[in-house]
């Protein structure tokens, strides 16, 4: 039990760090993030509702009653992220050796292990529908 705890939180505390140390650059335009939502042909509008999409995602993700909607959500982002690093941007962008794309893959197999944890949360909100 102990372990399991653990392990739920040091992947809460990476999907959230990745996420939100991310948001800086695509908040304030920095040009890696305005050629990435370029290229794939969302533009600011993508970047900056990607950024809030993720600042949503980590906040959930930190709280243990929301962390499982939280990641989620991640998911859902870092399959995007993932897609468009396969499909149109390549592994490495912009010089950065794949760290990009690296990041989207850890916060995607530590939402999915949030997720695996609260598994039971989230069939039980399903069953109430």
């Amino acid at each position: 039990m102990k372990t399991t705890n653990i392990l739920l939180w040091i992947s809460r505390l990476v999907a959230a760090i990745i996420m939100l140390q991310t948001l800086f650059f695509k908040f304030t335009a920095a040009p890696e993030s305005v050629y990435i939502f370029d290229k794939v042909g969302l533009g600011a509008p993508g970047r900056i509702g990607s950024g809030i999409a993720e600042l949503i995602a980590s906040l959930l993700i930190l709280f243990p009653k929301t962390s499982v909607y939280g990641a989620v959500l991640a998911v859902g982002v870092m399959a995007g992220a993932i897609a468009s690093h396969l499909t149109i941007l390549g592994i490495e962008v912009m010089g950065d050796h794949g760290q990009l794309f690296i990041y989207a893959v850890l916060v995607t197999i530590a939402s999915l292990y949030i997720i695996w944890n609260g598994r039971t949360q989230l069939l039980s909100l399903i069953k109430k529908k």
